[in-house]
């Protein structure tokens, strides 16, 4: 305890001032708060940026995009049937739901709007890996929530969830895909946990990289999607493209990720987002149509 404000070691350690006047000693600010350039802790009262709340929308839509491709794997319908929509539509329920419930728990509570700690650098997300030793003898413990509040508001989102969807979809199952849909239950039970683990080990690559990995994952998605067409001509697939409902919906699906993903880029650059970035959407799925006849195992010549 001092009665005037010192420096603390490390780039997380922070003082408190007590009630009576005087700091405390170094260590962990309060969640909520972090310390500044004079180690006094401080509320956190910044307001997400842009990037912070397209990062969020994308561990939401990450999730909605696994339930949606276990339901599809689990139903193995060519078509849509009323009866997988309607799963479809409880998953997107219960992301909503999920996701407009972790916002009014959040500070302040009741309200859409979030208070936060801007994020500064990678190690914000890790200040258990940033403890000084001071002398090189015991460690101050500063692990503090430095990116206030997104790193625990994926955990709270992720427990919403599972909660909600185990309250509606078992219901839904039972009556519209008693045989199969059941899996797909069984399936999220399996990726949250796994969901909760990377964001635990990897929240902050993934903060910095989610763009990228948005665009890389829809491009070899919309190549998978089209490769496992038996006719590979491009009449075919252009016709496919345009007639079924369904290839309708996964073409359009992979277009909207994709354009997220140049959204997010060009908002981490800095750059204003240009109604020309929007030609880019379509060119992985033009560019597949256009090439695939080159591809064509059956044309290649083995001496």
């Amino acid at each position: 305890m001092m009665n005037y404000l010192a420096r603390c070691p490390g780039i997380y350690c922070g003082r408190e001032l007590l009630s009576d006047g005087n700091w405390s000693d170094c260590g962990a600010c309060l969640r909520g708060y972090r310390s500044n350039s004079t180690s006094a802790c401080i509320p956190c009262d910044d307001s997400p940026m842009i990037y912070d709340w397209l990062y969020l929308g994308f561990m939401a839509l990450l999730v909605l995009v696994l339930h949606w491709f276990c339901i599809d794997m689990v139903a193995l319908k060519r078509n849509i049937p009323k009866e997988v929509i309607i799963i479809h539509l409880s998953a997107l329920f219960e992301i909503i739901a999920a996701s407009l419930i972790t916002l009014q728990l959040t500070d302040p509570i009741g309200s859409f709007s979030i208070r936060s700690c801007k994020v500064r650098r990678l190690s914000d997300w890790y200040t258990l890996l940033h403890n000084p030793a001071p002398n090189y003898e015991s460690s101050l413990h500063c692990t503090q929530e430095a990116v206030y509040p997104l790193y625990t508001m994926v955990f709270v989102f992720y427990s919403l969830g599972v909660i909600i969807m185990l309250i509606v979809r078992p219901l839904l199952v039972k009556k519209f895909l008693p045989k199969q849909g059941k899996f797909s239950i069984y399936a999220a039970l399996y990726f949250f946990p796994i969901l909760a683990l990377l964001h635990a080990v990897g929240g902050g690559l993934i903060y910095y990289s989610f763009p990228y990995i948005t665009i890389i994952l829809s491009v070899l998605s919309n190549a998978a999607h089209f490769a496992f067409k038996l006719n590979q001509t491009m009449k075919s697939l252009i016709l496919s493209s345009v007639s079924d409902i369904k290839n309708v919906v996964v073409i359009l699906g992979h277009w909207l990720l994709h354009g997220y993903g140049i959204m997010a880029i060009a908002t981490l650059r800095g750059v204003n987002t240009h109604p020309a970035m929007l030609i880019l959407v379509p060119l992985p799925a033009l560019f597949y149509i256009l090439t695939a006849r080159f591809t064509d195992p059956h044309k290649l010549h083995i001496e």
